[in-house]
Formats: structure tokens, sequence, C-alpha cells
């Protein structure tokens, strides 16, 4: 019996990219809450698709020679293929040029524009194209767009304004009467404080510039803006506005809305309001998370600091990767993903701790029972304490889980795969396995490990569903003795408990090796990855999600001036670039990944920025003394930056 139903969303996907683990991350998280809440009973529906509308589709698409829907439609399978690979498993994935999700726009444009809250005018203003977002003088950081620190571009052109300036004491008591609406609570203050506040602008909502959207039906020469069209898709989704509701009315209000924070403006400010203006029910929560970085800094290619989770997963298995993103970071503030501390993870929660457990408990059961071991149980005072344990801990991560705390729900089940171990040590099976007078104490100690390790298998299936599955193999778990309700029980297992040995779930790997297999061999960020130095007066601070560093720290980068005297491509890399360089009359070679952007005889004779003081780094094999500056213009756009002829080489950039 449903005890009731849960609805989850991710953001759609914009298709104009590649995807990242930092854009994979929220999907994740999604998909653990969404398997918690099925394990619990709940019919849950959960949403993910992609945005594939836009000024930004339509100029990219038509750069690679393609129509819009054929350019997203190679980005779409390749998002499927991702969450595939993750193992995601959401209930719908919508599309946004999907043809019910279109008519449904339609038909919730007009119902708003006869309603009076849409009109027509004029915008003018400043518009970021990458961001496809509008913003006024007093918004812009130095005159570019406050949110990805792009160039912005002047728009005049007619269109339709959503009333949103008419919301805003309407969204402040929504606010003020769910506090628990905006989290973490300190995106409810920015909202609070730097949109509403100040005074909100209505809102363009469909633009004439350019035609690859949904057109608005009793206006053609306009297409539907981003607003009404992407944030719909929650509901669309759902059937609202079709032949067919039965799910709007079974899921709406939404129970979550996972967003990134860099769009929560248009979740709880935007979209708030036009389920206001449609007489529609708010969703109970939006949660805005924090970005993954790499190294300190927010993943780019220019960078070259990438981390793509294809890699990751066929290398380590998805559940590797999945337990990583959802223990190492605390959801809904930022995260630093290295390597090192990937790999490290692996081998001390995963291989030492885990797998370790659970492979000793088979091997021992296998070796002392043949595999079948027949418990009387006789309790000792060490077995009801790590009973107690057991049934403690599987609250504690009911409660962590409802928070969306998802790192201490993992650590809280840790804390029992680590009492577990030690359970082993203190009871010394190997010890008791001598005397055949202790058979019964060494069966009661396997069974209260095989019973340890099937509630461990419950708790982490919605984090690690492969690794659950493998572990209910080997210690055999039937679908009952599988159940969220059964872990809060102790003795749930037949006294006559069966194992298979089966594979190791996790090797122990190899720091270094695994480092050298990971290191970036094409788009190399040829950079040391250094902690800064903090003076007793002076910390480490972060703007919009880079971290700041001291004016010495600074002065240790020298920048010089080169010219390119000889360019070639890298043999087997379809992204190298191998430069020659000439600075202050001596030569110096630099492996640059700007192959896909530049011919190499485009760069010859051209003057460019190099960090003349980088330690030296091989890619395919071949040495690179430095980097070379470049922009990254856009999520498919690198530019080099070229210097005046007349400044000589070997100056330095200060």
């Amino acid at each position: 019996m449903s005890k009731g139903n849960y609805y989850i969303t991710t953001p759609i996907y914009y298709a104009s990219g590649e995807q990242h683990i930092g854009n994979a991350y929220p999907t994740v998280v999604a998909d653990t809450m969404a398997r918690f809440k099925r394990m619990q009973g709940y019919d849950v529906m959960f949403l993910t698709g992609t945005d594939e509308h836009g000024q930004k589709v339509e100029e990219k698409a038509a750069a690679a020679g393609l129509t819009p829907k054929q350019f997203v439609d190679n980005i779409v399978s390749d998002i499927v293929e991702l969450w595939k690979q993750l193992d995601i498993s959401y209930d719908k994935f919508i599309r946004t040029t999907d043809d019910y999700h279109e008519k449904a726009v339609q038909k919730i444009f007009k119902t708003l524009y006869d309603k009076g809250e849409i009109y027509k005018g004029k915008y003018e203003g400043w518009y970021c194209t990458p961001c496809e977002t509008f913003f006024t003088e007093t918004q812009l950081v130095d005159g570019k767009c406050p949110d990805c620190g792009r160039e912005v571009v002047w728009t005049d052109e007619e269109a339709y304004f959503f009333r949103l300036s008419k919301y805003a004491d309407k969204l402040l008591e929504l606010y003020e009467k769910n506090p628990g609406f905006i989290e973490p609570k300190s995106r409810q203050n920015e909202m609070v404080n730097n949109f509403i506040k100040p005074g909100l602008t209505d809102l363009c909502v469909s633009r004439t510039s350019f035609k690859w959207g949904i057109p608005v039906d009793f206006d053609p020469k306009h297409v539907v803006y981003v607003w009404i069209d992407a944030l719909s898709n929650y509901i669309t989704a759902l059937g609202y506005c079709s032949d067919n509701d039965d799910n709007f009315k079974k899921f709406w209000p939404a129970d979550l809305h996972i967003v990134g924070k860099e769009i929560v403006r248009f979740h709880t400010i935007i979209w708030p309001a036009i389920l206001m203006a449609l007489d529609l029910p708010q969703p109970k929560k939006i949660f805005g998370h924090g970005w993954l970085m790499s190294n300190g800094r927010k993943m780019s290619k220019s960078l070259g600091n990438v981390i793509y989770p294809t890699i990751l997963c066929k290398r380590y298995g998805i559940d590797a990767v999945r337990y990583f993103l959802l223990r190492e970071f605390t959801f809904g503030q930022d995260g630093d993903f290295t390597y090192k501390s990937f790999i490290n993870r692996i081998n001390s929660d995963l291989a030492n701790d885990l797998g370790n457990l659970v492979s000793r408990t088979v091997a021992m059961n296998e070796k002392y029972f043949t595999g079948t071991l027949i418990s009387e149980r006789l309790s000792a005072p060490i077995d009801d304490e790590i009973s107690s344990l057991a049934m403690s801990v599987t609250k504690s991560v009911t409660d962590y889980m409802e928070k969306l705390q998802f790192s201490n729900a993992l650590t809280e089940i840790w804390k029992l795969v680590s009492r577990a171990n030690k359970y082993i040590d203190e009871t010394a099976p190997w010890v008791l396995a001598k005397d055949e007078a202790n058979k019964p104490r060494l069966a009661t100690v396997l069974y209260n490990l095989c019973e340890t390790i099937r509630i461990i298998s419950i708790l982490i299936s919605p984090f690690m569903p492969n690794t659950a599955r493998e572990i209910k193999k080997q210690i055999i778990i039937d679908e009952v003795s599988a159940s969220y309700d059964s872990s809060f029980k102790w003795g749930v297992l037949p006294l006559a408990c069966n194992t298979a040995r089966g594979a190791q779930l996790f090797p122990r790997l190899e720091l270094e090796k695994e480092l050298e297999a990971l290191s970036p061999k094409e788009d190399a960020p040829i950079v040391q990855e250094k902690k800064p130095q903090e003076t007793a007066n002076q910390k480490t601070t972060t703007i919009q999600g880079i971290a700041q560093i001291s004016i010495d720290e600074f002065k240790k980068v020298e920048l010089r001036v080169a010219q390119v005297i000889a360019c070639e491509k890298v043999e087997k890399s379809d992204k190298l670039l191998k430069l020659q360089l000439e600075i202050a009359g001596k030569n110096r070679q630099v492996v640059s990944g700007i192959a896909k952007w530049y011919s190499p005889e485009a760069l010859v004779g051209k003057k460019v920025i190099i960090v003349y003081n980088l330690m030296p780094a091989k890619l395919r094999g071949v040495e690179s003394e430095g980097m070379i500056l470049a922009a990254d213009v856009s999520d498919d756009d690198v530019k080099v930056l070229f210097l005046d002829e007349t400044i000589p080489t070997g100056a330095k950039i200060s």
C-alpha cells in the first residue's frame, strides 16, 4: 500500500554543451532521494529533461551547420546516455521540443494574456546570450553579466511582458508563511535583499530577434521566452493543459525542486509568481545546491579542469562516483572535486571499510560453515551493542534524508560499517573456530555480522544501488528481508543463514598510479594544485565561487609576452597543438588544447601571453614548458589572448 505521492525534479539541462561532474551532481542527488522515497513506499514521480530553445542554441546550431533540432538531438542523446551510465532512475524525461509541452506552453501563455498578466510592450536593456537573461544597468557588474561575467549586448525589440512587479508583496508573504520553502536559508535572504526589496520589474517573456522557440499562437512573430517555456515543464510533464491531466492532479504540487544556486532566482521569484497568476499551488520546497569546483576553480574547458563522470564511471564503477558525490560534499554548499580525495575515499570507505567487512564475513562463513551457518543466537553484551547501534542508525539515516543531509546520512551508515569491522576484531572468529565447543558462539557472531550487513545493504541502496544488489547476492537476502521496514528490526535473517562468495566489491587502488592515469592528456590544466598561504590577519575568501589570493601570491605568477614562431598538431590528438615560442631571444615549447578553435598556421607570428614560471608537464608524451592564456568565452568557445605587434617578446605583464 502506497504511503503517498512524492514528486521530485531536477533543473532541465540546457542543451548547449557537454555534461561534466558538476552538472551530474544534482541529478545523482535527486535520484538518491527518489530511490529512498520509493523504498519507503511512496508513489514517486522523478522528472528530469532538457531545455532546448533559445538564441544560444540557434547560434550554435548555425555555426555547426545543423538545424537547431538536429543540434539538440545530438546533445540530448549524450545526456540520456550519461543518466544511464549513472543509473539515474527517472520516471519521465521531458524535452521542451516535445509536442505536448509546446502546445501546453502556448495555452499557458494565452491564459496569462487573457487574464491581463501578460501585456505587449517594448524591451530596451542589456541581455546576456549565454545566460539568456536580461539585466538592468544597475544589475551589471563592471558592465558585464553579474552571473557569468561575460559581455552583454543592448537589446531593443517589441516583446510581451509578465507583470512580475505586482507580486513582490505576495512573494514575501509566501516566504514568511512557508519557512522551508527556500533552502538553504541563505538563498532566501539573497532573493529578498538583492531582488525583491530593491524592486521587481516586469519580465520580458517573448522574443522577436530569433526564431528557435515556441511561437505565440496569436502573434507568431514572437516566440515564448524561457521563463514561460522552460519553467512550465514541471507542470506540462504531468499533463497540465492536456487532454489527460491525471498525473497533474496526483502529483502537483511538487515536493522538491532541486536547482543550482545560479538559477534560484528564476525558481523562487519568477516561477512562484507565474503559479500565482495561474491560481495554482506552490511547490513545497525549492533547494538551491552549490557548485562543484575543480582544484578550487569553476570547471572550464579553457582551464582544462573539467571532470567527466563517464571516465570515472568506466574506471571505478558507477557506485564509487555516486558515493563520493554524496558523501564528500555538504548538499547546499560549494565543494572541490579532486582526484586525490576521490581515490582516497574509495580506498578508505569502500575498499577498507565496506568491501573488507563483506568479504571477511562471507569468507569466514564459507570457511567455517561451508556457506550455511545455523545460529542459536547465543547473545552477549557485545552483541546487544551492535544490534542497538543498527536500530539507531536506521532512524538517524531516515531523519537526515528528510533534511536532505545526504553526507550526514552516509556518515551514520559508516558508523555501523566501522562498528561491524571492530566487532570482528573483538570477537575474533578465527580464535573461536579452533575449538569445536565454541562453534555455537562462532555461529552467533557470524549471524550478527550477516544481519548487520543486511541492514547496511538496505540503507545504502538509494545511494549505491548496484553495490546493495551485489551484497544481497553474497549475504543471501530475500525481498522481505531487504525491505525498508525490515531495516528497523533485528533478527530478520533466518537462523540458517546462507552466503555465496562473489567478486570483491571495491579493490584497493594505488594512489599514484591512479593519479597518473587520471592526469589530463588533452586540454590539460598545466597548473599545480596549491593551497594559498594565510596570514594571521588575512583569510582566503570567495567571490561568486572564486578563491581570492593575496598580492604576494599573485606576484609569484610571472606572465611574459611570447611570439609563436612555429606550430603543429600533436600526433594522435585532435585537441592538442605544439607551439614553439620565442621569448626575448630564447625558445620555449608549450602544448595547448586549442586545436578545436585554431589551425597551426593561424597562430604563427602571433604574440601571446605565457605563464612563464609554470612547472613543466608532459601531455601525450610531449613536454610543455608553460601555458598560454585564453578566455573561456562560452561552454564551447575559447579565444586566445593576442597582443599588439609592437610589444617586445619577453616583456613582463604586471
